[in-house]
């Protein structure tokens, strides 16, 4: 049992924290038995996995999945698992997981895709890739100046998610758009000034759709480059959704249009 935060593996582990030590050591965090869950049902690369002796007591078939699949297994102490965590009350169990590659190839075919530019808070991007999976989005595509998309908070706001849908981090978003519009694809920019409203929008005919950060929006250079441009209708004095928000309100009218045909 792992007992003192001087251990060599704990220091190692810390550093998976922020985004240099991740991208040093190829690896990223995940915290918390429903992820640990998933990441072993999609099969990912899982390196080495912590644990207190009463999280194996409570999760006997889990922890002894993982004895098989894991490189490495420690048990823990509580100390030591809050030390390793980057959540306040952690679960009892974390892993580290070797770090894939974002510069997936796009599908050749879209019926409704998302783009995401310049996102800075891990919990909307986490909460965005959620919803996207929910709305049967089949690629996102993250602007390489974004949040890091294995970040622990996006990886936790996703609820497992992140395993599952199919991403991309790109430094030129703006050939992902011409790309998908020689295909017939609509490129869908969201600008606040905007004349039509979102549901005013045909979303049968493949979509692709566009949001920017938080704070600023979109990009000049990238909605110049779309079909269209929609806003979601704000009663009253308020300015402005939230991006997770925004992007639910669209992806969900997207996909009711969808299920109608």
């Amino acid at each position: 049992m792992i007992s003192s935060l001087q251990n060599p593996l704990v220091k190692q582990i810390r550093l998976l924290h922020l985004p240099k030590g991740r991208r040093e050591h190829h690896l990223f965090l995940i915290e918390g038995t429903h992820l640990l869950e998933t990441a072993c049902e999609v099969d990912s690369s899982i390196m080495t996995v912590c644990f207190t002796q009463q999280w194996q007591e409570q999760h006997l078939e889990l922890s002894e999945q993982i004895a098989k699949k894991a490189k490495r297994v420690e048990i823990v102490t509580k100390e030591v698992l809050s030390a390793l965590a980057t959540t306040v009350n952690p679960d009892g169990v974390i892993a580290t997981v070797e770090r894939k590659s974002f510069q997936s190839i796009s599908p050749k075919t879209l019926r409704l895709g998302l783009i995401l530019e310049r996102l800075q808070d891990p919990g909307n991007l986490g909460t965005i890739i959620r919803t996207a999976a929910a709305t049967e989005v089949e690629q996102l595509w993250l602007s390489s100046d974004s949040v890091d998309l294995d970040h622990p908070k996006v990886i936790r706001a996703s609820s497992g998610e992140w395993f599952r849908l199919p991403m991309t981090v790109s430094e030129n978003l703006a050939d992902v758009i011409k790309n998908y519009q020689k295909q017939g694809v609509q490129i869908i920019a969201t600008n606040l000034n905007a004349t039509k409203l979102h549901w005013e929008i045909d979303y049968t005919q493949p979509s692709l759709i566009i949001l920017g950060n938080e704070g600023a929006g979109l990009s000049e250079s990238l909605t110049s480059l779309a079909d269209c441009a929609v806003k979601i209708p704000l009663a009253g004095q308020v300015e402005s959704l939230n991006v997770a928000i925004a992007t639910a309100v669209i992806l969900y009218e997207a996909r009711r249009q969808q299920m109608k045909v």
